[in-house]
């Protein structure tokens, strides 16, 4: 009878771990979810970044989205179901309002005002990609991806945001005003914390570079020997 109990016991708390493990990926979607409020509605748009801690602070809401997103459950019914509400998401909502930004941006152009309302239109464009990048890697997790293989597809993920490539295009692809592409680029702030000055050309290729190689060693790390699969 003893044995009975134990093992009755012994189920039910096995049962009761189960249940709070599908639940592990509120903490961090929570802590992400203040942070990005924190800095989308509460702190004012600064296209700027302000030392290490800003830097730390941006970033965060990132980290905790791929933690999020690699011990979410997967469910049969969830996976088509959860990456089509990401598909209307934005659609229905960061597609427009990335129309309306750029609206604004253009009738602040019009009056001089242009560089105030840069810093809100830059603020929901890094917003915007890293919801596209997201979103791909929650459909990897629904489509099967394990836990070890979304952190370490989320992680590249985040260098490829973080290492200035869409900068390097962005200065590759613009008409700039007399065909002068600038020396420096001085709107390139979380690589300029790194270097204490201005990047130029040759700094922004290094830091494409080095970030290459981060991704690279990223994706060969044996992560799922330290990462067990939550499904």
């Amino acid at each position: 009878m003893s044995l009975g109990l134990a093992l009755g016991h012994g189920r039910a708390g096995f049962g009761r771990s189960r249940v709070a493990a599908g639940w592990l990926w509120v903490v961090p979607a929570l802590l992400g979810g203040t942070v990005t409020a924190l800095v989308m509605l509460v702190l004012p748009p600064d296209r700027t970044l302000h030392g290490v801690g800003d830097f730390l602070l941006k970033v965060s809401p990132l980290v905790c989205a791929v933690a999020t997103i690699a011990v979410f459950p997967r469910r049969p019914v969830w996976t088509v179901v959860l990456p089509v509400v990401s598909f209307v998401v934005y659609l229905g909502y960061i597609d427009s309002a990335f129309f309306i930004q750029v609206d604004r941006l253009v009738q602040a152009a019009q009056v001089h005002a242009e560089q105030a309302q840069f810093s809100a239109y830059y603020r929901f464009s890094i917003f915007a990609n890293a919801f596209v990048v997201l979103s791909g890697l929650f459909a990897f997790r629904m489509g099967g991806g394990t836990s070890a293989q979304v952190v370490k597809l989320g992680c590249a993920g985040i260098l490829v945001l973080l290492s200035g490539l869409n900068d390097l295009t962005m200065w590759a692809m613009y008409d700039w005003p007399g065909g002068l592409r600038p020396d420096a680029f001085d709107w390139a702030s979380h690589v300029s914390i790194f270097l204490g000055r201005e990047p130029h050309l040759a700094d922004m290729l290094a830091f494409a570079a080095v970030h290459l190689v981060l991704i690279i060693a990223v994706l060969r790390l044996p992560v799922e020997r330290w990462i067990p699969d939550r499904s």
